[in-house]
């Protein structure tokens, strides 16, 4: 499966963004797929990840973050609202073929990032 994350921008703190995954080759509704971001000098962290019947959130992002699947479009979106500098990074997309959720390394199939940016 190949993804395609984009949305990303500059965006003031306080203001909202939404991220968009998109899939060619396989159903996105056939994995877990995973968010995750890597801001400069950092590790690549867990954001969020949405399963069949379920979706998990980092506590960072947990209320202000919102993880949502498309099976039409095959996009899986992240909706980002009251956004803060320390939200800046890379936001990559990723599918699982196991039941991880928030070790990168549990995943297969990644996207390129979408740069995200929040001034204060």
């Amino acid at each position: 499966v190949q993804l395609q994350a984009s949305g990303g921008g500059l965006v003031q703190a306080g203001g909202s963004l939404r991220l968009s995954c998109t899939a060619t080759g396989r159903t996105v509704s056939n994995y877990p797929i995973g968010w995750f971001r890597q801001a400069p000098g950092k590790e690549r962290e867990f954001v969020a990840n949405i399963r069949r019947t379920a979706s998990y959130y980092a506590d960072s992002v947990k209320g202000r973050f919102t993880i949502s699947r498309d099976n039409a479009k095959n996009t899986v979106y992240l909706q980002m609202n009251s956004l803060k500098p320390e939200d800046t990074a890379v936001y990559h997309c990723a599918a699982t073929v196991v039941s991880g959720i928030r070790d990168p390394s549990d995943y297969n199939y990644w996207g390129q990032g979408t740069q995200v940016t929040v001034s204060s």
